[in-house]
């Protein structure tokens, strides 16, 4: 398995890398990937198949400098903090990864269980795309699956300003109300609530211990030329474009 250490990436350029590895793996040019990113500025991302203006409060997003830009996967809408979240990636052959979409998910989440245990934080996996802490989310992922590759990516909190999540996010309480909460808040939680201060160095280390404990040996590379090219031309044709995010 490949790992590439933690890069800062815009919203397009982060969707646009992973776009480039999951073509390039599909291609045979690389091998299985995995890699860590946080979005610079902080960005919020929405799913494959939703519509930009029902979920997100584009005023107050503007207002604070939050980036946007749509997922080539699917899922729900996501706040990714800058100071406080950590976002991974994995890209596997259909074929090596051999799994149907519900176990797969439980399995490429599993480096993010293993890298909280490894911070003392007891999490479980909640299908179909969830990691929850003493019943709160605490991570989400997304996948898509295209040319015989698979691409998983999903979110760590671990200091993520839950109050500038929900000013940025549209999130009705008619979506909970079947789970009798007063507050949306309530079902959400980060590294620092659970064990105090952490720094983003304390969490990427663990992550990527996180990565060895399910993949094995991790080969330490950059990305290829040829990747970086087609990201770059991802980013300009696709990711940063207004028809791209507002295509729903």
């Amino acid at each position: 398995m490949r790992l590439i250490k933690l890069r800062e990436e815009d919203g397009a350029m982060a969707m646009a890398v992973d776009e480039a590895i999951l073509k390039a793996r599909s291609k045979g040019l690389v091998p299985d990937t995995c890699r860590l990113f946080v979005f610079k500025p902080s960005t919020v991302t929405i799913g494959y198949f939703q519509s930009y203006a029902e979920e997100i409060y584009d005023e107050n997003r503007r207002k604070v400098g939050i980036d946007a830009v749509r997922r080539i996967t699917g899922g729900g809408a996501v706040y990714h903090d800058q100071q406080g979240e950590i976002t991974y990636s994995i890209v596997m052959g259909e074929d090596t990864l051999n799994k149907k979409i519900p176990e797969s998910y439980g399995f490429l989440c599993q480096p993010i269980i293993e890298a909280l245990d490894i911070l003392g934080i007891k999490s479980e996996f909640k299908p179909i795309n969830d990691i929850l802490t003493n019943g709160k989310k605490i991570s989400g992922s997304a996948q898509t699956r295209k040319w015989g590759a698979v691409l998983q990516h999903g979110t760590l909190m671990y200091n993520t300003n839950i109050d500038e999540l929900f000013s940025v996010l549209n999130v009705s309480k008619a979506k909970i109300a079947d789970k009798i909460l007063d507050s949306i808040k309530d079902r959400v939680t980060t590294v620092k609530q659970e064990i105090g201060d952490i720094s983003r160095k304390e969490v990427e280390k663990a992550m990527i211990e996180g990565y060895r404990r399910v993949f094995g040996e991790l080969e330490e590379e950059e990305l290829t030329a040829e990747e970086l090219e087609m990201a770059e031309e991802l980013r300009e044709s696709k990711y940063a474009t207004d028809e791209w995010l507002n295509q729903k």
